[in-house]
């Protein structure tokens, strides 16, 4: 009787806490269904993008948190001219060896053809490791911290060239190219945003915290890209691409290699003994590109420094430091977020057009904002700075995606990649040693831009006029 009573009566406790259970678990299941709807739509899932797409997303809310930990520690924890200071040093300890690491990525990348999901994994699996090493070092800013943030940049950058590489072999059918990486780099930002203020709340704990938080999510991203489909590993006859072509070869055509296949051409050459082409043989797009985004890359750098010290000393009119701060940033990351967001909507343009376009609209604002410096002109310029980098980087990677034959893609990424680096640091350090004056620092970015648009508008109007022998980009 007591027994029959008992299970009777804990009938309904049974009931209450499956529906308790459910209610609490169904917003985490939800959420993630949700993500997994968004990410695998349009074919994506099917092709294996969706995949990548939530690998990047781990990979820039990993960035974010060592990024807020390296802030706090290098920035904003000291004086306006020591703070100037610690940014040189830390750009200089950083950048110069980088400068030497950065050409040697691609031709190591290019030694793992068939190990790229590896690559990907081994580039998570580093940082979380440099993450623990940073976290007893962030609280001093001691010179040790420098090394192991040298360590996270060249694991990122290494992580960045293998991602772009594999980007066309995962390409859902009627999806151009622009619009794939406009998707992979939106799940990017939207996860750098999520990431930001999580990071922040750790920092309230403990500097160490962030860092904390990106070693367990880049332990997450080792095993996630281990998921991604085994045809990322499949290349054949990878080979190490210059962005300047050994003198007397003849350059071919830029279709010579497509999808995976042999390329013949090629193997006539090696049999011949000839030397292959190098990045200038695909024809002017890709390099006219690459000189548009180094302006856009080097105004990025400038814009970050040179404002972030002047709005300490000089903030916006009515603001603190800390709001003048905020208001840049977050019209920085809206303008960026928004230039993704278009590249995936774009269709029936090409990128030489794209690049061309946001080169004169990112320049044309930043003549204004000389001639009208302003709280108003600022946040634009900061914006556009952000739409304009996002959209070109984005036509450019369409660009090599394109037009470099797959055998040197890779390492053509990673050449790209170094040289807007060190655009980025140019920029930064011409930000670092210009006096804090607004009017001469919105014409030293105008300056920037034209320099971009004289070498580089021309010939991508003029590429853009004679077409594409793979539409399917636009």
């Amino acid at each position: 009787m007591t027994s029959a009573r008992s299970h009777k009566d804990s009938g309904p406790l049974r009931r209450t806490g499956r529906t308790i259970g459910h209610a609490l678990h169904t917003p985490f299941t939800g959420t993630a269904r949700g993500i997994r709807k968004a990410t695998h739509a349009h074919g994506a899932g099917e092709s294996g993008l969706g995949k990548l797409i939530e690998l990047h997303a781990v990979n820039g809310a990993g960035d974010v948190m060592i990024t807020i930990a390296l802030a706090s520690t290098v920035f904003f924890s000291v004086p306006t001219d020591e703070a100037r200071g610690r940014v040189a040093l830390y750009l200089a300890v950083t950048m110069a060896p980088f400068t030497l690491l950065a050409p040697v990525i691609g031709p190591l990348l290019d030694h793992l053809p068939h190990g790229r999901r590896a690559a990907m994994a081994g580039a998570m699996l580093a940082r979380a490791v440099l993450a623990l090493t940073m976290s007893g070092a962030i609280a001093t800013g001691g010179l040790e911290l420098y090394p192991a943030a040298l360590g996270v940049l060249v694991c990122s950058k290494a992580y960045g060239v293998v991602r772009s590489a594999v980007v066309p072999r995962l390409l859902p059918p009627r999806f151009s190219l622009v619009k794939a990486n406009s998707r992979v780099t939106l799940a990017g930002l939207l996860a750098t945003g999520v990431a930001a203020p999580i990071g922040a709340g750790l920092h309230t704990i403990g500097a160490a915290w962030p860092l904390y938080g990106a070693c367990v999510i880049f332990i997450g991203g080792t095993v996630l890209a281990f998921t991604l489909p085994h045809k990322v590993d499949s290349s054949k006859g990878e080979r190490k691409a210059q962005l300047v072509p050994p003198h007397g070869v003849t350059a071919p055509r830029p279709e010579a290699k497509r999808n995976g296949k042999v390329n013949e051409r090629a193997r006539g050459r090696e049999k011949r003994g000839e030397k292959r082409p190098g990045l200038r043989s695909v024809g002017p797009s890709v390099l006219n590109g690459l000189q548009a985004n180094t302006a856009h890359r080097a105004l990025s750098g400038f814009l970050i420094f040179f404002l972030a010290f002047l709005l300490r000393e000089q903030p916006l009119a009515g603001q603190s430091a800390a709001v003048s701060l905020g208001i840049v940033g977050v019209a920085a990351g809206v303008g960026n977020a928004l230039g993704t967001a278009v590249g995936s909507w774009l269709r029936a343009r090409g990128p030489e057009v794209i690049v061309a376009s946001v080169l004169a609209l990112a320049l044309g604002v930043a003549v204004l904002a000389a001639l009208f410096f302003s709280t108003v002109m600022v946040a634009a310029l900061s914006a556009t700075a952000g739409f304009t980098q996002a959209l070109s980087k984005l036509s450019l990677d369409a660009m090599i995606q394109r037009d470099v034959p797959e055998e040197v893609r890779t390492s053509a990424f990673a050449r790209s990649e170094t040289v807007l680096q060190m655009a980025w640091v140019v920029g930064g350090g011409i930000g670092i040693a210009l006096p804090l004056k607004g009017v001469l620092g919105m014409s030293v970015a105008a300056g920037i831009l034209t320099l971009g648009a004289a070498t580089s508008v021309r010939g991508l109007l003029s590429a853009a006029r004679r077409g594409s022998p793979h539409p399917r980009v636009a």
